[in-house]
């Protein structure tokens, strides 16, 4: 299984990105997906998830009420709608598809990973 996230680029604090993660077949329409990133120097740490159904999402608390996480089964694809950006939110974000159809905040409960994109958000 392959995942290619895409939509990452350089925006002004203030602005918005669309991150889009396609899966190469059909294998993450009955399990979780989750969104991580990674700031240079920094651990990866968790950003969003969202179950089979996309019925029950869960956000970090830096980017709650910010961030969306949606996804497509039909298209076997998760988005990540990210409103007023901020530069803390720079780094390579990456999506990942769960063990199980749950939401899950643990990267140790993914088995499949994105390569990332870079997201860049200026002051």
């Amino acid at each position: 299984v392959q995942l290619q996230a895409s939509g990452g680029g350089l925006v002004q604090a203030g602005g918005s990105l669309r991150l889009s993660c396609a899966a190469s077949r059909r294998t993450n329409s009955n399990n979780g997906m989750g969104w991580f990133r990674q700031a240079p120097g920094k651990e990866r740490e968790f950003v969003a998830t969202i179950n089979w159904r996309g019925s029950d999402t869960y956000y970090a608390d830096s980017v709650r009420g910010r961030f969306t996480i949606s996804r497509d089964n039909a298209k076997n694809t998760v988005y990540l709608q990210m409103n007023s950006l901020k530069p803390e939110d720079t780094g390579v974000y990456y999506c990942a598809v769960a063990l199980g159809p749950s939401t899950s905040t643990d990267d140790s409960r993914y088995k499949y990973w994105g390569q990332g994109t870079q997201v860049t958000v200026s002051s």
